[in-house]
């Protein structure tokens, strides 16, 4: 559990899938999207991403530029140097500010105003690699942090790709990639915009600055519920999930995913009428949750409601198809 704590630096209405980006959009924000690079006191140098998201001002995270002695941005060939930092420690959002960058900005959307199942795509710079690398994907949650939210999305990313952009269909910057659970089954993690566009009008502070640990980094007691969570869900501790998710729901007792994990938990555990009376919550206060359709459809096959279970098949078809072919599996195996 604590490889958690290595960020990348180290009504229903059908979605479509995006389309592939545009030749011409992704040029454009390739040119927005720079590699960071960072001097540190023994010599060594780290590398992350950055977005320019105002006038000689560059986002990436905080733990890309942590303890450093210098830090740049490169693009074209050419290293522009930073000459000040503005740091949001807790979140992870640190704003570097130019004074020569002649590239604009990228355009940039609350966080907040994203969907589930929404497609998406990020560009960042994996280590050592020459030109930026991009990934698509959809919305998997939203999970409330303060004012805003911190978004999970399918779009992958490696190693040195933190500070990098993630951005909705039009282009626009929609968060700012920065962490991953462990294994191959990982949940990718995107700091919000919100967060960066507080930062603009903020004061920079000096280059060397002493590191203070983000939300992210503390210790596992004090990491947020949809951290804690991840390991039992993913390895399947039904009754560990059941316990944190049973806290969640009384903390947050008006937040969607606290409550889809816990009828989840049920559903592992056999509890299957709590389960149900909990998904159905979980669909009323966001109808596009694929995954809790997804057990729904199951719970209905159990009971033998063939035909209901085939409407959460239909439900599924126009949120996340693959789910909705998972889903018809799985009724299949069913006793």
């Amino acid at each position: 559990m604590a490889k958690w704590l290595i960020g990348c630096l180290l009504g229903c209405l059908a979605i479509p899938l995006m389309a592939e980006p545009s030749a011409e959009l992704m040029q454009a924000l390739n040119s927005r999207v720079l590699r960071v690079q960072v001097g540190l006191k023994n010599g060594q140098y780290g590398l992350g991403s950055g977005v320019v998201v105002a006038e000689n001002q560059v986002v990436t995270n905080c733990h890309v530029v942590a303890n450093a002695t210098s830090i740049s941005v490169v693009s074209g060939g050419a290293a522009y140097h930073a000459v000040g930092v503005k740091p949001d420690w807790k979140h992870d959002v640190c704003m570097l500010q130019m004074d020569d960058l002649p590239i604009s900005p990228v355009t940039m959307k609350s966080s907040r105003d994203l969907k589930y199942e929404q497609a998406v795509f990020n560009i960042g710079y994996p280590s050592f690699v020459a030109a930026p690398v991009s990934s698509q994907g959809v919305v998997k949650g939203l999970f409330a942090m303060d004012d805003s939210v911190i978004v999970r999305a399918t779009s992958s990313f490696r190693q040195g790709a933190s500070g990098g952009g993630l951005f909705d269909e039009t282009g626009a910057l929609v968060g700012l990639i920065t962490l991953k659970s462990p294994g191959k089954d990982a949940y990718y993690y995107y700091m919000s915009i919100d967060w960066v566009q507080a930062l603009i009008a903020q004061p920079a502070g000096p280059i060397v600055v002493k590191s203070e640990l983000p939300f992210w980094g503390k210790p596992a007691a004090e990491w947020p519920y949809f951290m804690k969570v991840v390991f039992p869900y993913l390895h399947k501790d039904w009754d560990g999930l059941k316990a944190i998710a049973q806290q969640w729901t009384t903390q947050e007792p008006h937040n969607t995913e606290a409550w889809f994990y816990l009828a989840a938990a049920e559903y592992e555990t056999k509890d299957l009428n709590m389960a149900e009376q909990h998904l159905h919550r979980v669909v009323s206060m966001n109808d596009q949750h694929s995954q809790a359709f997804y057990y729904l459809g199951l719970i209905a096959e159990s009971n033998g409601k063939h035909i209901e279970a085939l409407a959460n098949v239909d439900t599924l078809t126009q949120l996340d198809a693959e789910k909705a072919e998972e889903l018809k599996v799985a009724m299949k195996t069913l006793p």
